[in-house]
């Protein structure tokens, strides 16, 4: 589990030399390198893996670019569901960033959810390399029913996740508190989930030091 420990608040909290580990990684030149559809033309597993999952619109690619440093590395896009394939990104050929497909869109047919759901299934299960996954929640939403059946996956898989709120900015202090309260109730019921989560925007770079030094850990 995690190496952070936690301040007097609960909130994650890493010392000066984390952060450096956690800066140094993310200055490193970061890949894309593969994309696919498909379980059959995963490439090569090499390295150790995190991968970033969430909601459509949640903010995914738009984290992956702000804490990698780079404006395009992940396309971004005001329309949910853009994100069709696994994208594998290389970063100092030190870890594998994977840019997973959005969920709960309401416009996407039964047929595409319940393949969608297969492919994560199998590969939660099968992907060895795989140290981490970041749930991304909207800080203004909450948890919802889809993201605790992604949890209820991840769970059952015995993959390690950490939930990543986005978008921070946007909410109010109030509105803020309270989903982080109801959502850290709920970690403590999750077998697979870190303990704390750890609260981001993209746009106003909050919380981009704290999560570069978590991921660092999976290298060290």
């Amino acid at each position: 589990m995690a190496k952070e420990n936690l301040s007097s608040a609960g909130e994650p909290d890493f010392d000066s030399a984390q952060i450096e580990q956690g800066r140094h990684l993310f200055s490193q030149q970061c890949e894309f390198f593969h994309g696919t559809d498909t379980l059959q033309n995963l490439p090569h597993a090499s390295l150790p893996e995190v991968a970033f999952v969430g909601r459509s619109n949640v903010g995914k690619s738009s984290l992956i670019n702000a804490i990698t440093g780079q404006k395009s590395l992940a396309r971004t896009s005001n329309t949910p569901g853009r994100t069709q394939q696994l994208n594998f990104f290389n970063l100092g050929d030190k870890i594998i960033i994977v840019d997973l497909p959005g969920y709960g869109y309401a416009k996407v047919s039964k047929a595409k959810v319940a393949r969608w759901t297969n492919t994560m299934k199998l590969f939660l299960r099968g992907r060895v390399p795989l140290r981490r996954m970041c749930l991304l929640i909207d800080a203004r939403r909450g948890l919802k029913d889809v993201d605790r059946e992604m949890m209820d996956l991840m769970d059952s898989a015995a993959v390690v996740y950490q939930l990543v709120f986005t978008k921070v900015d946007k909410t109010s202090q109030n509105e803020l508190r309270h989903n982080i309260t109801v959502t850290k109730e709920e970690l403590k019921k999750r077998p697979a989930a870190f303990p704390t989560l750890i609260q981001t925007s993209a746009q106003a770079k909050t919380g981009l030091k704290e999560l570069r030094a978590s991921l660092a850990e999976l290298v060290l």
